[in-house]
């Protein structure tokens, strides 16, 4: 059933499924007895249907309560989707945006849907006051945008709901604003009873040692950029989507603009049906594109960030991550996307470029949520590292990029043997790199013609390099995160001077 045929069915009957009553119950249980300005946090996965569900408690509530409700969201875009699904539930709201400086006929509602910023600066304002709250509920409350109104609502019950209960700020973790959790049907549960479209995920080892995290936890925009605009990185893309995706309604989710331009760029020249979307598209443009999306069977989306939340076009077949993330938060919206269930469509593609599912787990795995709202610090702090992830991984060159050193036989070199081998023989560890070097300069000259050729086939042995570097450094004990960056890049270096020495011993 796609999202807007269930939404018409409950504009139409309000009926409501079995784990969905089961968990509005739960809910007013605590509204019922627990002390008016408790907060009550209620998770449930993205597909769960929480709008619904929390559309159904404003209805029950305000039927039962002579007070008013408050709805807060931190996008437009969900105040609108909020404001149309209360309506399905009889429940008569105004939409508190930039354009509302007072409230002259408050009296005339009962319910309120307001963008967070927008309320505050109304309320700071004095200008604009909603009397006799009684229940305010907080949509995608993860975001800490939401604290600064707690203070206005010294007096309410306040619910918040999300998919992913852990703060998007680790020195703000949510326990310290809810009383409690209330956790709802998992996503494998919501899979085998129908509800959600099962997930296939297919993961393509990257080395992500030159990625920078920042100060806001996650990896930055520029290291990302750097990263996977690189041409290995591009070949790695496309000839994932060709092998895996070709043909699906596809998602691509980049971390930053100049890489999703490059990815359209890559994809059209490729001649396949692709459009760039990201927070700078103007909203005419951005309504053409979702328009033309939704149209095409086989459209390719590539974007920023924009499409994480107050969006959903269940026809989507295909997501590819190709952007890593430290944010569990964010990893579940982007597979999210994918996972709404048509009639004919029971499953979806999950391509991962960013090692994602070997850092969270699979989307569909279980999850102590109970744990995470209790400790989210020790959850995060036992996040696996990008290091130990990737010394477990096994490098197997792409068919594509084989076949350009299609003229070489052998293109591996066994990193901790030669290493054993040269400390057993007390030489320097260093002559296990010189000895690779060597042959990558070889498989470069053997399969080239000229000099410029053997330069611009190393650029392809980018992923070959970091592994080889990993296994090495692994060999080596405990380093630190520069010096491995220094030897990818020195590697680099010597490579290309090797390169042009070998050229000339071989041709002249």
């Amino acid at each position: 059933m796609s999202q807007k045929d269930f939404i018409s069915e409950i504009e139409e009957k309000k009926e409501l499924y079995a784990y969905q009553k089961s968990d509005i119950d739960k809910i007013f249980e605590r509204l019922d007895n627990a002390a008016s300005d408790y907060h009550l946090l209620y998770q449930l996965p993205t597909g769960g249907g929480k709008t619904v569900i929390f559309s159904e408690i404003v209805r029950r509530y305000l039927a039962q309560h002579n007070k008013k409700v408050v709805v807060l969201t931190h996008r437009i875009e969900l105040c609108k989707q909020t404001s149309k699904m209360l309506k399905g539930f009889d429940v008569k709201n105004k939409i508190i945006n930039s354009n509302i400086k007072e409230l002259p006929d408050q009296e005339d509602y009962s319910c309120f849907v307001a963008m967070v910023e927008t309320l505050k600066n109304r309320l700071n304002d004095e200008k604009l006051m909603i009397d006799n709250v009684g229940l305010v509920i907080i949509d995608e409350a993860h975001y800490n945008s939401f604290r600064k109104l707690f203070s206005q609502f010294k007096n309410s019950f306040i619910l918040g709901v999300t998919a992913t209960p852990l703060s998007s700020n680790i020195k703000l973790p949510m326990h310290n604003n809810y009383d409690e959790l209330i956790v709802g049907d998992t996503i494998q549960s919501l899979i085998d009873k129908g509800f959600l479209a099962k997930a296939t995920t297919y993961s393509y080892d990257v080395g992500l040692t030159s990625l920078k995290v920042g100060i806001n936890g996650d990896y930055t925009v520029k290291s990302s950029d750097d990263l996977y605009m690189n041409m290995v990185m591009q070949e790695k893309l496309l000839h994932s989507y060709i092998e895996k995706s070709l043909g699906k309604k596809t998602l691509i989710f980049n971390n930053g603009i100049h890489t999703s331009l490059y990815v359209y760029e890559t994809f059209k020249e490729a001649g396949f049906p692709i459009k760039h979307l990201d927070n700078t598209t103007s909203a005419e443009d951005r309504k053409d594109i979702l328009h033309w999306f939704k149209k095409t069977p086989d459209a390719i989306l590539t974007s920023v960030g924009i499409l994480t939340t107050g969006f959903d076009e269940p026809t989507v077949e295909s997501i590819i991550l190709n952007r890593a993330t430290k944010s569990l938060t964010l990893y579940f919206q982007m597979i999210g996307r994918g996972s709404r269930k048509l009639p004919h469509k029971d499953n979806f593609i999950v391509i991962d470029l960013g090692n994602n599912a070997l850092r969270f787990g699979l989307w569909n795995d279980a999850v102590d949520w109970q744990h995470i709202f209790k400790s989210p610090e020790y959850y995060l702090e036992n996040l696996r590292e990008d290091a130990e992830i990737e010394n477990n991984f096994k490098y197997v060159m792409p068919d594509n990029i084989r076949k350009m050193f299609a003229k070489t036989t052998d293109i591996s070199i066994d990193i901790e043997e030669e290493f054993k081998r040269v400390i057993g023989l007390n030489k320097r560890s260093k002559e296990v790199l010189e000895k690779s070097i060597y042959q990558h300069a070889l498989m470069c000259n053997e399969n080239s013609k000229d000099l410029n050729q053997a330069r611009m086939l190393s650029k392809l042995l980018g992923n070959d390099i970091e592994s080889r570097l990993n296994r090495y450094v692994k060999c080596l004990g405990k380093t630190s995160k520069n010096y491995r960056e220094w030897l990818i890049e020195d590697y680099k270096t010597k490579l290309t001077v090797a390169i042009g020495k070998l050229f000339r011993e071989l041709n002249f």
